[in-house]
């Protein structure tokens, strides 16, 4: 079928559990699409708000490479309280999620142009990369316990882990496609 458009998705080479290297290119392709769709994007889009208290995209940009590093230092390298700067070059907590109710988008994004959540978003999935290169297929259904900050208890494995940096991430390109069509929507004058 020389002209068939190909959609073949191979398990990404290089891990010791065939199944992680699915993830991982299910994730690279998620990323890959969410580049793409992304290119144009100037500070002032990166920045705008439908409301006050609404996320922003680079709210959401910096909350993708944030969560799977948090993610990765909780579940695979069993660290108790991650740390995302010294991997990102921005904390935990500077992607401003959640937002208060009418609050604007925080202070430690504003004016960020797309090459630096270009940047942040490559450090994150290369720490998930590196974690990832050792864990097998048995490791997937190793569990852990989790106690939020609230008391509550959370009960997970790794294959969970896995799972939600993949759907958290095509959750979240899915916002970012509808706020880019938002703040298209709102330039364009109303019809009379």
């Amino acid at each position: 079928m020389p002209n068939a458009i190909r959609s073949i998705l191979e398990p990404s080479a290089g891990y010791a559990s065939t199944e992680v290297g699915s993830f991982l290119a299910q994730m690279d392709d998620q990323l890959r699409r969410l580049t793409e769709s992304t290119r144009d994007l100037t500070p002032e889009e990166l920045e705008w708000q439908p409301r006050p208290g609404t996320n922003t995209i680079g709210m959401l940009l910096a909350h993708l490479a944030i969560v799977e590093v948090f993610w990765t230092a909780i579940v695979v390298k069993r660290e108790e309280h991650p740390q995302g700067e010294p991997i990102l070059g921005i904390g935990m907590d500077d992607d401003g999620m959640p937002i208060p109710e009418d609050g604007p988008p925080p202070a430690t994004l504003v004016g960020k142009d797309l090459a630096f959540y270009d940047d942040v978003l490559a450090r994150g999935r290369a720490y998930v990369k590196d974690a990832s290169k050792d864990v097998t297929d048995s490791d997937l259904a190793r569990e852990i316990l989790r106690t939020r900050a609230d008391g509550t208890q959370r009960l997970l494995n790794v294959r969970w882990y896995y799972y939600h940096l993949l759907e958290h991430l095509a959750g979240h390109y899915g916002q970012i496609l509808l706020l880019r069509h938002l703040y298209r929507a709102a330039r364009v004058p109303a019809r009379a």
